[in-house]
């Protein structure tokens, strides 16, 4: 199965504009161009962009996400334009401090449907970024992306209310769509099994695991927070298992993950111990780089062997990730939780961080007239308080880790109650 004229539409008809470039060059090179992309270079990975040099911002990351997803793309026949751009969109609704601030922006918005940033990603793309405006409305339409790329940017297609649950039972709130963007998912989502993504989703969803998983591991010993050779150490993996679970959930049995613990330390570029040497990081990054071929490796393999070769697009079939793997995967998540997320927890900076995302939208309810001019004009066509909280919230959104703290002084911004 190939791509239909369906998957190549958009939602908005546009005559083409070149003879040289396919729908899905177009996705792409519209994302390269795009402001959210650019600001993801002033946004916290991990750790925050200023903390020094090396350390990887979401700008980074995303590249990143893009080569191993557009990689993985051309082992399993996908079309690599559509799944590169899924992964140089998989971050832009992301607000400032990451995680951190996604949680802040969750609790002041709770009561108008919450925020969660992939479902700011559909919003971004549909609704926010300026390129195309629906002429029956006046009002932007974003991207106007093909349905194809769009599907493929969906991580979670579902609402709020539909989220599935972890396996030990807890809500997982994770989402893709808010319930204001439903026409616009429901556009997406035309002819889609209700709940599954299509395989350059997966395809997108992995490479992002793969990247972060590899690369937060990675700046951790670079940055003296981590060294690999606490695997060496039974009381060490204990930890860590406990991390992963307080962290992910029962996504693998602990047993899984004990074996993944004893199987890494023996992959033949595995460092110990890291000076900061030339050397030592050429070492380093010869791990990164296996682990990344082994991850992705043992996926393309195993899909191969349900599905045969030739071309899987779309919803032909479903991406196979041995539960070996994934358990690998969450061992190294594991690593970064426990020996630079989990202690950053009770850093002052990292309440700061969410004090600021607070104050900003409590501010800015208040004084409106310091919103920028589109979202000023969104304000101004707003039905009701929870849809001005709401463009608050997009607002907000949209900055930087700098242009927040920026902006948290001139506003003189207090902590929301």
């Amino acid at each position: 199965m190939g791509y239909t004229d369906s998957d190549r539409a958009r939602r908005f008809a546009e005559a083409p504009k070149s003879q040289y470039r396919t729908p899905f060059e177009r996705d792409r090179a519209r994302l390269v161009h795009s402001a959210a992309l650019r600001r993801l270079g002033a946004k916290t990975q991990v750790l925050v962009p200023a903390s020094d040099d090396f350390v990887r911002t979401r700008l980074t990351h995303t590249l990143e996400v893009a080569q191993v997803g557009r990689e993985l793309a051309k082992a399993l026949g996908c079309d690599p334009d559509v799944v590169d751009s899924a992964c140089l969109a998989h971050d832009l609704g992301h607000p400032p401090y990451g995680h951190n601030g996604e949680r802040a922006l969750a609790e002041v918005s709770a009561h108008i449907g919450g925020f969660e940033g992939n479902a700011q990603t559909l919003r971004l793309l549909t609704r926010l970024e300026p390129k195309v405006i629906d002429p029956s409305t006046g009002l932007g339409a974003g991207l106007n992306l093909t349905r194809a790329t769009l599907d493929a940017s969906l991580k979670y297609p579902w609402t709020a209310a539909e989220a599935p649950m972890r396996p030990d039972g807890t809500p997982s709130g994770k989402f893709g769509v808010y319930d204001d963007d439903a026409a616009a998912f429901a556009w997406v989502r035309a002819g889609a099994p209700e709940g599954v993504r299509c395989l350059e989703a997966e395809v997108m969803d992995l490479a992002d695991d793969v990247s972060y998983s590899v690369h937060d591991v990675e700046d951790a010993v670079v940055g003296g927070r981590l060294d690999l050779a606490v695997l060496d150490d039974p009381g060490a993996r204990e930890r860590v298992t406990a991390q992963v679970s307080a962290w992910y959930g029962d996504l693998v049995e602990p047993a899984a993950l004990r074996d993944a613990m004893a199987g890494l330390p023996s992959v033949g570029t595995w460092v110990r111990g890291h000076d900061g040497s030339r050397g030592a990081l050429a070492a380093l990054k010869d791990l990164t780089s296996e682990l990344i071929g082994r991850f992705c490796g043992s996926a393309i393999g195993a899909t191969r062997e349900r599905y045969g070769e030739g071309p899987l697009t779309r919803y032909s079939a479903r991406l196979v990730v041995p539960e070996a793997t994934r358990a690998e995967i969450l061992v190294l998540k594991g690593l970064a939780v426990t020996y630079v997320m989990a202690p950053r927890e009770s850093e002052p900076l990292h309440a700061r961080q969410r004090e600021i995302v607070a104050g900003l939208v409590e501010a800015l309810v208040r004084a409106p007239e310091h919103l920028e001019v589109p979202f000023a004009a969104d304000w101004a066509a707003a039905a009701d308080d929870r849809a001005r909280l709401r463009v608050v919230v997009d607002q907000v959104a949209s900055l930087t880790d700098v242009s927040a703290a920026t902006w948290h002084v001139r506003l003189g911004s207090r902590p929301a109650r």
